[in-house]
């Protein structure tokens, strides 16, 4: 999942990066209502975690142009401690969640990852392909009540395609993904090759169904028998 931080404390600007990208995300940053603007008209965000206070505005006007623009990106504001008209007003104009300065790390973490599942998943905790049960809240995938053992990158992998259902994927796009800024340690993606493939074979082994197809040239598409 792909990240924009936008937030003008460059200390904490930093922690967050360093440790969302540790927890598997990809991270653009944005110091400025401006740089922020520039990103946001430019590329496309699965979540954004914005701060209302900026130097050269604030993170409300930015959240008003995306809603103008009609993008459905998850939006978290980052609000003072006493900023309680802030925080009603930006769940108002359409943000997702808001969390208090100052706050640990592990529940922006939690925030982002309940906001994702929510736009991801409607709001499910289960979802259910088949036989196959993927629970996302305890991270667990079960085949007919059979536990399908993933390791945590066969996992993160297994959701992706999920989220990208009949999209063909490419390699470069699930080595981001998987390793964030980090994904060069993937040479030439043999690493991408050998995780889609064990994913591949234990799905296949407990389902009898291949619903990972290899678009040769390009990358993985995952479909319904």
């Amino acid at each position: 999942m792909k990240l924009l931080l936008v937030e003008d404390e460059p200390l904490l600007l930093e922690e967050m990066e360093s440790y969302l990208t540790e927890q598997g995300y990809r991270c653009e940053k944005a110091t400025t209502f401006e740089e922020g603007e520039d990103k946001i008209a430019l590329y496309e965000y699965d979540a954004i975690v914005l701060d209302i206070t900026l130097p050269d505005g604030t993170g409300l006007q930015l959240l008003d142009l995306l809603k103008k623009q009609k993008k459905d990106t998850g939006i978290l504001i980052v609000s003072a401690k006493d900023s309680l008209r802030d925080k009603l007003t930006g769940l108002e104009m359409g943000a997702d969640d808001y969390i208090t300065k100052p706050f640990h790390l592990e529940e922006l973490n939690a925030r982002i990852n309940a906001l994702l599942r929510r736009k991801s998943f409607n709001g499910h905790n289960d979802i259910v392909i088949d036989d196959l049960v993927i629970d996302t809240a305890a991270q667990e995938v079960k085949w007919q009540n059979n536990i399908v053992n993933l390791t945590k990158k066969e996992y993160e992998l297994l959701l992706y395609f999920i989220v990208n259902k009949n999209r063909v994927v490419s390699r470069q796009s699930i080595a981001e993904h998987l390793w964030g800024d980090h994904y060069d340690m993937a040479d030439n993606y043999d690493t991408v090759y050998v995780h889609t493939m064990n994913l591949r074979k234990k799905l296949s082994t407990h389902t009898g169904m291949d619903y990972i197809k290899t678009v040769y040239g390009v990358g993985y598409k995952f479909m319904l028998p």
